[in-house]
């Protein structure tokens, strides 16, 4: 990576620009879209976490706890937490796996589904502001190649 040298007398650039590294271009891209879906589901008194939580039980039903978690790449015990609030707020509901009784079937509520319907609209309105410099083409583009980045590798913690 090379600098672009700064003009003597000249503030420096803060935060990344187009030749940082990865890294950094995608942890300040994470936080952009946090705070902008984060504001989304406030509105609705919800937290970013939990509109990630109840997208994810929306978009794959009949999933167990471990395997949320896995997904999510959110370690146990702040999953266990998460789901206690939820089901306490009447959105989740928790329910022996009939293929192993010692795990938890995990499924949204009528309330918890309407309850990621408002937030995903306000999430899918700030989403589009955000990405508006760019052609539907790149959006996808970019979603495929996140995707492909994210693979199926088993993150040890969480960054939600």
């Amino acid at each position: 990576m090379s600098a672009t040298p700064v003009p003597p007398g000249s503030p420096p650039t803060l935060g990344p620009g187009p030749d940082s590294e990865m890294t950094w271009l995608l942890h300040r891209a994470a936080q952009r879209m946090r705070a902008a879906t984060g504001a989304a589901a406030e509105k609705h008194g919800r937290s970013l976490r939990d509109h990630i939580v109840l997208s994810a039980l929306h978009k794959s039903p009949g999933l167990t706890q471990i395997e949320l978690g896995r997904a999510l790449g959110m370690d146990k015990t702040t999953l266990t937490s998460e789901l206690d609030r939820l089901e306490r707020a009447g959105l989740v509901e928790r329910s022996v796996d009939p293929r192993d009784r010692r795990a938890r079937v995990l499924a949204l509520t009528a309330a918890g589904d309407e309850a990621r319907r408002a937030v995903a609209a306000d999430a899918e309105q700030a989403e589009s502001t955000a990405l508006a410099a760019f052609s539907g083409a790149e959006v996808a583009a970019l979603r495929r190649m996140l995707f492909v980045l994210v693979g199926t590798s088993e993150d040890p913690g969480t960054c939600v």
